[in-house]
């Protein structure tokens, strides 16, 4: 398919945008690939998240997703998730950077380790380790 999307890029808006620049950029260690400025202190960032996909999930599952990552406490429609090498150490990491831990990390059926945060801009956040070191889907051609 041709004319089909080559990025994804999720816009959050970020009330204290330095607070969130720090969080993301310099704790959780996104590489800023591009910064612009504009009339009336206008501000943006591009912080480069590696590959990105999109998770669409029913409802049903993302009430079982709460129900194992963060013991039942439901997150928001949208919710942000990252893959990190070590879950433990970035909940700890991003917990001092001035995330709140809803859920410390927890290993899943699906065999990764998983930890819920709320962290600035508003965002609800999963980290997740796989725990086999394997991709858990195959791309499609």
């Amino acid at each position: 398919m041709t004319d089909a999307p080559v990025q994804l890029r999720l816009v959050v808006e970020a009330e204290d945008f330095e607070a969130a620049l720090a969080f993301y950029r310099d704790a959780l260690g996104l590489p800023e690939v591009a910064a612009f400025e504009g009339d009336g202190d206008a501000r943006v960032a591009i912080l480069d998240a590696g590959r990105a996909t999109l998770e669409l999930a029913n409802p049903a599952q993302k009430r079982m997703i709460d129900r194992i990552e963060a013991g039942g406490r439901p997150s928001p429609r949208i919710r942000v998730a990252f893959e990190v090498a070590d879950a433990q150490g970035a909940t700890r990491r991003l917990e001092g950077a001035g995330a709140t831990v809803v859920a410390e990390p927890v290993e899943t059926p699906w065999r990764s380790l998983n930890a819920r945060l709320e962290a600035p801009a508003d965002l609800t956040l999963t980290l997740f380790e796989e725990l086999d070191g394997e991709e858990r889907f195959v791309p499609l051609a």
